[in-house]
């Protein structure tokens, strides 16, 4: 078999090497992958500012936000100011099959789009909650804890679907409309913690891994500047899973692990679930928002309980 095709006029190349350790999966394996569903993952990516995780041979995966110099004229970038560098970052637009071909040639294999899309730069399309397992808990508990965050947003007349992680845990995304990320931000963190007051032994939203006490963490941190694993993105774990939509329904009879890179293909088929699942725009409830004025953002929070703790002597 031949290493190196032409596809969409991008050159593809070194395409029978492993992905990267453990992926069970070549570079090859990659590359069609994203080609087989290109339309439902520009579907996700279309117009976000993308950050991308490679894994080049002998390095260690890193993930990369700048478009390199060597990007092709061709392949769309928009500047964002950086807060947290204090400069302007050229991120790459994923809006089309040959740029996509061209990032897994790159080898990219997550995608970490942005939740607003340009030129809104501060109006997120999503709420987003991350839900994460605690070391050596089966995913039945972080089906429990979504069912948490889906009973919150009940009471709230809200709704939002849901996706594996592609790692241990999952995503709700909750569609919004009319919202500031400022307002966004406020009502992940309220949500987070009306969801964990419905069970606080099975959930928990304290940021410090050594006090969450085996609880699934609900992780309010996706809002503002933050990305997050897009669906239908491989990840950088054994046997390349990938991000996948599930309906509510079918939440408790799923594992992760049963979305792969070679099985995501043929249950997508044409279809876009993800689409297809997604709840219309809402608008947030003002009692939500003003809820988040009063709950201190998590890593603030933790970083006070760390200094806290090191001033009278106490573990961290």
């Amino acid at each position: 078999m031949a290493t190196t095709e032409t596809r969409d006029g991008v050159a593809l190349t070194n395409l029978d090497e492993p992905l990267f350790d453990g992926a069970e999966a070549s570079k090859r394996d990659l590359v069609d992958y994203l080609d087989a569903i290109h339309p439902q993952v520009i579907g996700a990516l279309a117009d976000r500012p993308l950050s991308v995780v490679r894994a080049l041979r002998g390095q260690k995966p890193f993930m990369q936000k700048n478009a390199p110099k060597y990007t092709p004229d061709w392949v769309a970038t928009t500047a964002v100011w950086s807060a947290a560098s204090k400069r302007q970052i050229a991120y790459p637009l994923c809006n089309d099959r040959r740029t996509l071909l061209w990032l897994a040639n790159q080898r990219a294999i997550e995608f970490h789009p942005t939740l607003f899309r340009i030129p809104e730069n501060d109006a997120p399309t999503h709420l987003v909650l991350d839900l994460d397992p605690p070391e050596g808990s089966d995913f039945r508990s972080v089906v429990a804890a979504a069912e948490l965050v889906r009973q919150a947003l009940a009471e709230l007349g809200l709704a939002g679907a849901v996706k594996t992680s592609g790692s241990k845990g999952v995503h709700i995304f909750v569609p919004v409309t009319a919202a500031s990320t400022e307002e966004v931000a406020l009502a992940t963190r309220a949500l987070a913690v009306r969801a964990e007051a419905l069970d606080p032994s099975l959930a928990t939203t304290a940021f410090i891994k050594a006090d969450r006490e085996g609880k699934v963490f609900l992780d309010s941190t996706r809002a503002g500047g933050g990305s997050v694993a897009a669906v239908y993105s491989p990840r950088l774990r054994p046997g390349t899973p990938v991000s996948f939509p599930i309906a509510w329904s079918d939440l408790a009879d799923v594992t992760p692990a049963d979305f792969t890179l070679r099985t995501a293909p043929a249950l997508l088929g044409d279809t876009d679930p993800w689409t297809t699942l997604m709840p219309a725009p809402q608008r947030l409830p003002s009692e939500l928002v003003e809820q988040g004025r009063t709950i201190p953002a998590a890593r603030a929070q933790a970083l006070h309980e760390q200094l806290r703790r090191h001033h009278r002597g106490e573990p961290r």
